[in-house]
């Protein structure tokens, strides 16, 4: 379990490749096409955040939580797991194999995305007096447009009524805030045995009290 904790990013890489696969004998066309193009990008952009350049957990607990243990808390690699690996995960995938049918779960997911690009782009960025934060470049490239394309053909084919906007924007809203900023507080402890290696931690910045 604890090789899962540490490594679930680097299963997302081979999901993304193995969702690529899946495009290229599937191909599907329209917003099913953008849903699954947004589910590959949501394990790229986990790649960017864990994996290279990774330092995503130590620059949230540091830059956002003001944490003087940015190894531990208030986010964990447990918690990064069932954030990122539960809850994203089966959001997202949810999302792609029913968004079609269900629009009100496609703009849910999307809303999701659009988030991460305000919070990685803006949020992160202003706080910690950056240009750059891991997740932004993938948040910008790929979930920025994703969201745009995809809220465009759903506006324009007249898929989604307004009851689907309003359940979708609801959830969404839902998934950002509880689905990852309240999950982390609620499952926080500073007495964890959950430590991120120092490679998860902002360069230079890897002292702990």
């Amino acid at each position: 379990m604890n090789f899962l904790r540490m490594h679930w990013f680097d299963l997302g890489l081979g999901l993304a490749a193995a969702t690529g696969g899946y495009l290229l004998l599937v191909r599907p066309a329209g917003l099913a096409l953008l849903l699954w193009l947004n589910l590959a990008a949501l394990f790229l952009h986990q790649a960017e955040e864990y994996r290279y350049p990774g330092y995503f957990p130590g620059m949230m607990n540091r830059v956002m939580f003001a944490s003087s243990q940015p190894d531990r808390y208030p986010l964990n690699p447990q918690i990064a797991l069932i954030v990122n690996g539960t809850v994203g995960w089966l959001t997202y995938f949810l999302a792609a194999l029913f968004g079609t049918r269900a629009p009100w779960l496609a703009i849910a997911a999307l809303l999701v995305s659009a988030g991460n690009f305000v919070a990685h782009t803006f949020l992160f960025n202003f706080k910690g007096r950056t240009r750059y934060n891991p997740g932004m470049l993938t948040a910008l490239l790929l979930f920025l447009p994703l969201a745009a394309l995809a809220y465009t053909w759903i506006a324009r084919s007249g898929l989604a009524s307004p009851l689907d906007w309003a359940a979708g924007l609801v959830l969404g809203a839902v998934l950002n805030y509880v689905g990852i900023l309240k999950l982390i507080d609620w499952l926080k402890d500073e007495n964890t045995s959950f430590v991120f290696p120092a490679r998860f931690l902002v360069p230079g910045r890897t002292k702990t009290k």
